[in-house]
């Protein structure tokens, strides 16, 4: 018998045959015997036996059909009994189940708060291990503090009987002196700075602080200075530190006149207009014997020298016998005209009588002015030679005319004019001062990288952003009726913070770029505060539009305005991400806003390097951005956006009407209704539609503008209309021959890649002289089809370009035609050794387009191309033709040191020797730049091998190349070999410059920063003055710093400015024009220009105008740098009279001219005066900021000061308390403001007597300064801190004054 389990598996389901249900089979423990046999025998089928009879058979089925049914009852019960139990076991298993996940959860719940108390155990062994160390290390300072204060006592009770029994025996030689009738000196008379020490009680001079052991700072108790040493002219309404020379010039003054240097408003000297020497020749027939030499012979040097600089340089002459063809052209080249040469001899023509005109005699301080006059002994001079001669005599009141008489042959006198040329171009085109063009440009280079150790800007790319913003700003269509869109401008910007870029959308040609434009310009008058970094984007593939060139010229300008640039990384991918990082941390240490404006930022080649537009902006900044609407980012498409709306009749009337009435054209009524049906389409009511078809009404004769304009108004939107503008420009040129040039002209600037020069286009077709090409860029630029912009021929609008490429190069299927030629032409100049900008930028870019990577890399390759590159910053333009020639930063630097050693073997003279280092040089940098310390360092030391050979171990270079490698040495985290050769440079440095040399601070500055990454910090202190000091003396006495070149030429040309009548303007002109000379430390002639404005102002505005005071107040200043106290005291209580009667009691311009009178009264000791003075300052401005502004702080702790000095401590330490909670509270507890405040109660409560006390604010105070990040170098100022007028501890001491 088998078992049940035998049967079925577990889990099996049992059907029964005759309508029982089926269950679960499960495992019985218990043998069962059914009777199995007789069961399956019963129904075994089978024959019939033959014989049997029904009734056995019947009788036996009956049988077994019983036991079946008896069999299968018990079966029943015992499945019903088991499916119970199976029931019960599986609630069991059920409750079991839950039983045992809630004592997982119970176990997991105690697993982790015993890891958690594990943890808090670890964290309290380790903060009582720190609480021992801090305790420890407290007792130790608190010891150390304690010797310090021993010795300083020690010390000063010393002094002081030193200085007593020195007292005794003075005052015995003074009764002496006095009795024998000698007349005693009184020191207070004295014209010593008293800025350098302040004397205490007892007339000893306190130099603890200034180099003890506690800190390198004066003491505040006995030695109270200004942060700054403050000379010039008010800072008024002034909220920030502005460290370096200029930190001592008004704020007023200083937003009118550097603001407008380093953002929106500086103006391209009209002398170099358009980054081209322009060289306007007036000759005759007598005299054009020197003209012809001088273009066969010195012609080409002067372009050399231009080029060399990065400037163009171009002849200008027009033919006498064809001159009357060229009217408008003539006068419009002398207007663009750099410098202007006059030939005469005897007879003149009617031509030279005009251009002498209008050059010599209508504008001589316009430009320089060359007179050659050949004079011979058998001929005298003409009445009308005579006339015009003397004439330009009479209108050359300052005598600005360089004449040379000259009475030789040609060729001398095409000499004699040449070298008046040259130098008249080095000296005011150039600024190289007199220097020869190599040694200066090097110099030029020296100093730069000595200032900052970095690439700067591309200057041609800055060049092309201002002259498109003024370009802008002049434009006819730029007085359309924008007021309504600024006004909402000024209020989206105006919105509270935080707030996301603002679009300002439009279709093509809707004036996007002249409303920004404009709005800037209103702005920058309004807003002097607020600095603008703007960027004008070109048409696809051009400079302007390379993402990472933009950011850095973006965060060049940024750091430039806090007149730094150190710091600032040369790699692509790093320029991109530390720009947000950058903009943070400036932006919080400026006072005003600083607003971004990107103008078609929808032409930018890689979108994706714009995120940092998506993330959180700082609150002061503001981000404009200007797009197509066809095609706007979706994601930008949620920013506030300002839509430009199509031109009102009223506005196309404006427009037409302007651009008539610049020729006297005047249309009749049934062409303005003409005009203004067909300008009623959305394609046709933009700007740039109706300016363009103004130009082409009024550039047909009035005999054919019916025909002509029925034309015109068949183009339904801008493109079309500046195809047929082309034909129509094509038309109006007589010759075949002319009309194929202008054609190939508009086709290379269309295939190249930033344009073509005037210079350029004369070197690729012989046959067009100056005149025909001057015609035909006066026609297209009418027709606002091309421009002249950094001296290259480009397109005026994105449009323009588009109709050259569909109208003459087939939709840019013929566009490889024209870039081989231009390949051709810069490849010429490149196999004949003269790499400018001009090759570097478009030859590589050309060969790229042309898909011809081995003649790309075999330019790249060569060494001047890819130097200059480099040291414009074109660094990512680099790094993608090699990505494109397939090698990676590695190989590159394999293949650069490659052919560097190629070129070496033809480097023999000590000329190529020293351009061999170069080359190393820049090399090594530029490896250095891109994060391969490792490759940098043998061509890096090659460089120093060659100088130490070639020059001499001590050369000037050999400390640059010291520097270079030493700065590998620190990326390697090798500071041992680096301290070693930075003291090397060091020592080089100041052998060959002296001690007070910017490269000396450089290396000094340098050696701080290393100094610092040690921990060295007393160390790095001392160095950082060393070297603050430098920088402000070579800044002050020799104008070795960024901007003081652009200074002069504001200057020059503010000067020109103030010629005129006497008005408001003019006199603000000329206070601009005298600060700027103070700037530059002339205060000569600072002091005639500032006075002829007080002058000026006092007869068209009133004695008691507050102008006056202001001039007054810089007069008074311009005095106290003289030590001309009583001049400038007297003219300082002027302007406060004068302002207390025009302003209201609080006005903050009166609390800054009670500062300064204040200051004065401290200087000459008289402290009973100034008090008063600085409480009233104080009123005013807890009247004009509220009792918790920053600026009430800096007051209170200007007035503890004074209270300090005359021993009133009492009355001083709330002050000093009171400034410390403003601080706290509205800078924050880690301010350094809230250090300088502490270490000034550190040094009150130890004069107190109160040693604890001091010991332990001058600990935090020391906390504060360590814990302060650096910006840049040096130390940053802080958005909210007071300009200026905070006495502090914190900065440099005060350079001392040298007796004028």
């Amino acid at each position: 018998m088998g078992t049940a389990s035998s049967l079925v598996s577990p889990g099996e389901v049992i059907e029964d045959g005759y309508g029982g249900e089926g269950g679960e089979a499960c495992e019985i423990p218990v043998e069962v015997k059914p009777k199995a046999r007789l069961l399956r025998s019963s129904f075994r089928r089978g024959p019939r036996v033959i014989g049997a009879s029904f009734k056995s058979t019947g009788s036996v089925d009956l049988e077994y059909a019983a036991e079946y049914e008896r069999l299968r009852k018990e079966y029943e019960i015992f499945r019903v009994s088991k499916n119970n139990e199976i029931s019960s076991m599986q609630k069991k298993e059920a409750k079991l189940d839950e039983e045992n996940k809630r004592l997982r959860a119970e176990l997991q719940a105690l697993q982790k708060t015993y890891q958690k108390i594990l943890r808090e155990k670890e964290s309290a062994l380790e903060a009582k291990y720190q609480a021992m160390e801090r305790a420890s290390t407290f007792e130790h300072d608190r010891d150390k503090v304690k010797r310090q204060f021993k010795i300083f006592r020690e010390t000063k009770e010393k002094e002081i009987q030193d200085l007593l029994r020195a007292k005794r025996d003075l005052e015995s030689k003074l009764q002496q002196l006095q009795a024998q009738g000698i007349q005693v000196y009184d020191p207070n008379d004295s014209d010593s700075d008293d800025d350098q020490t302040t004397v205490t009680a007892a007339g000893t001079q306190c130099e603890y602080w200034t180099g003890g052991a506690l800190g390198s700072e004066p003491s505040m108790g006995s030695m109270m200075q200004l942060q700054q040493t403050f000379r010039g002219p008010e800072f008024a309404h002034s909220l920030i530190d502005v460290e370096g020379p200029f930190a001592n010039v008004s704020r007023d003054d200083w937003d009118a006149a550097v603001a407008t240097l380093l953002q929106v408003a500086p103006h391209v000297p009209q002398a170099l207009w358009s980054n081209t020497v322009r060289c306007y020749w007036i000759f005759t027939q007598e005299t054009k014997a020197e003209m012809d030499v001088f273009t066969e012979k010195h012609s080409a040097v002067l372009r050399r020298l231009c080029e060399a600089l990065g400037h163009f340089y171009l002849n200008v002459c027009f033919q006498e016998e064809t001159a009357d063809s060229y009217v408008v052209e003539r006068k419009q080249e002398i207007e663009r005209s750099s410098v202007c040469v006059l030939l005469l001899k005897s007879t003149v023509s009617s031509s030279v009588v005009e251009d002498c005109e209008e050059a010599f005699v209508k504008n001589p301080e316009g430009h320089p002015l060359v007179l050659y006059l050949r004079t011979e002994d058998d001929q005298g001079l003409t009445g009308a030679t005579r006339q015009i001669l003397e004439r330009i005599n009479a209108a050359d009141k300052a005598g600005k005319i360089k004449v040379v008489d000259h009475g030789g042959s040609a060729e001398d006198g095409a000499a004699l004019i040449f070298t008046q040329l040259e130098k008249m171009i080095k000296q005011e085109l150039l600024g190289l001062e007199g220097a020869d063009v190599d040694s200066k440009d090097s110099g030029l280079e020296e100093g730069r990288e000595e200032d900052s150790g970095d690439v700067l800007w591309d200057l041609h790319d800055e060049q092309e952003q201002i002259e498109a913003y003024q370009q802008a700003c002049s434009s006819t269509a730029a007085q359309l009726g924008f007021q309504r869109y600024i006004d909402r401008l000024n209020d989206m910007i105006a919105a509270p913070p935080p707030t996301p870029p603002l679009l300002v959308s439009g279709g093509p040609g809707s004036g996007k770029s002249l409303l920004l434009s404009k709005w800037m310009e209103l702005q920058q008058k309004q807003s002097p505060n607020t600095l603008f970094l703007y960027h004008f984007v070109g048409r696809p593939l051009s400079s302007s539009s390379e993402p990472v060139l933009i950011i850095k010229r973006l965060t060049v300008k940024l750091l430039q305005h806090f007149w730094s640039i150190s710091g600032l990384s040369m790699e692509p991918s790093k320029i991109l991400e530390e720009f947000p990082r950058w903009l943070e941390r400036l932006s919080a240490r400026h006072q005003g806003n600083i607003i971004i404006i990107i103008d078609s930022i929808d032409q930018i080649q890689a979108e994706r390097h714009m995120k940092w537009l998506i993330d959180p902006l700082p609150v002061n900044v503001r981000v404009v951005v200007s797009v197509n609407v066809e095609t706007c980012p979706q994601a930008w498409r949620l920013w506030p956006t300002l839509h430009l709306d199509p031109l009102s009749p009223r506005e196309v009337r404006s427009i037409v009407n302007a651009e008539c009435q610049s020729i006297d054209l005047k249309l009749s009524r049934d062409h303005e209704k003409k005009l203004e049906r067909h300008c009623r389409s959305a394609t046709t009511c933009n700007a740039l539609y109706v300016t363009l078809l103004s130009r082409m009404i009024i550039s047909r004769p009035c005999w054919s503008q019916e025909k002509s304009m029925e034309q015109f108004l068949q183009c339904m939107d801008t493109m079309s209309l500046y195809r047929l503008a082309l034909k129509v420009a094509l038309s109006s040129l007589s010759k075949d021959r002319e009309r194929h040039i202008m054609r190939e002209i508009l086709c290379l600037a269309c295939a190249s890649h930033n344009g073509v020069s005037e210079s350029e286009v004369l070197d690729l077709f012989p046959d067009l002289d100056l005149p025909a090409l001057s015609s035909m860029l006066l026609r297209l630029s009418r027709l606002c089809v091309v421009t002249l912009r950094c001296g290259l021929i480009r397109f005026l609008h994105l449009q323009a370009w588009e109709a050259v490429r569909l109208e003459f190069l087939g939709g840019g299927s013929n566009t490889a035609t024209y870039r081989e030629k231009l390949v051709h032409y810069f490849s010429q100049q490149l196999s004949q050794d003269c790499v400018t900008w001009r090759v570097a930028d478009e030859l590589p870019w050309l060969l790229q387009q042309q898909e011809d990577r081995s003649k790309l890399q075999l330019s790249l390759l060569n060494l001047f191309v890819s130097q200059n590159l480099y040291k414009r910053g074109h660094f990512s333009e680099l790094l993608a033709y090699w990505q494109y020639v397939g090698k990676d930063k590695s190989s590159m630097a394999s293949e650069y040191f490659d052919s560097l050693k190629h070129y070496e073997k033809s480097c023999e003279s000590e000329d190529g020797m020293t351009r061999l280092a170069n080359l190393y040089e820049t090399l090594g940098r530029f490896l250095k730049d891109l994060g391969l310390p490792s490759q940098a360092v043998a061509p890096l030391q090659r460089s120093l091998e060659i100088r130490e050979t070639a020059l001499d171990p001590d050369h000037p270079s050999v400390a640059r190349s010291l520097h270079q490698l030493a700065g590998v040495y620190v990326q390697w985290k090798k500071y041992g070999n680096a301290e070693q050769l930075y003291k090397q440079a060091l020592e080089i440095s100041e052998n060959a410059y002296g001690g007070e040399h910017a490269s000396v601070a450089r290396e000094l500055e340098s050696l701080t920063v290393l100094y610092q990454k040690q921990n060295k910090y007393e160390q790095a202190e001392r160095l950082r003055k060393r070297s603050v000091k430098i920088r402000q003396k070579t800044a002050r006495q020799k104008g070795h710093m960024y901007g003081f070149t652009l200074l002069r030429r504001r200057a020059l040309q503010l000067e020109e400015l103030t010629l005129g009548t006497d008005s408001a303007d003019c006199a603000r002109t000329l206070n601009e024009l005298g600060v700027l000379y103070y700037l530059q430390n002339n205060l000569d002639a600072a002091k005639v220009f500032l006075s002829r404005s007080l002058e000026m102002r006092q007869r068209v505005l009133g004695p008691d105008h507050p102008d006056c005071a202001q001039s007054l107040n810089n007069l008074a200043a311009l005095h106290t740098e003289r030590r001309e106290y009583e001049t400038a005291e007297d003219m300082y209580e002027r302007a406060l009279d004068i302002r207390k009667r025009a302003l209201s009691p609080d006005h903050p311009s009166l609390a800054y001219t009670l500062k300064h009178l204040a200051m004065l009264y401290k200087r000459r000791g008289r402290l009973e005066k100034a008090v008063p003075l600085y409480e009233l300052s104080l009123d005013i401005r807890e009247k004009s900021f509220g009792p918790k502004h920053p600026s009430v702080a800096t007051a209170l702790v200007n007035l503890a000061v004074i209270y300090c000095q005359m021993k009133k401590h009492s009355e001083a330490l709330p002050l000093y308390e009171r400034a410390l909670r403003v601080y706290e509270d509205s800078l924050g507890r880690s301010h350094p403001r809230v250090g300088e405040t502490l270490k000034n109660l550190a040094v009150l409560s130890y004069e107190r007597g109160d040693f604890e006390k001091a010991a332990e604010l001058y600990k935090r105070a020391m906390e504060i300064k360590e814990a302060e990040p650096s910006l840049v170098c040096g130390n940053a100022p802080s958005r909210h801190s007071s300009s200026g007028d905070t006495f502090s501890l914190r900065g440099p001491a005060p350079v001392s004054h040298v007796q004028r």
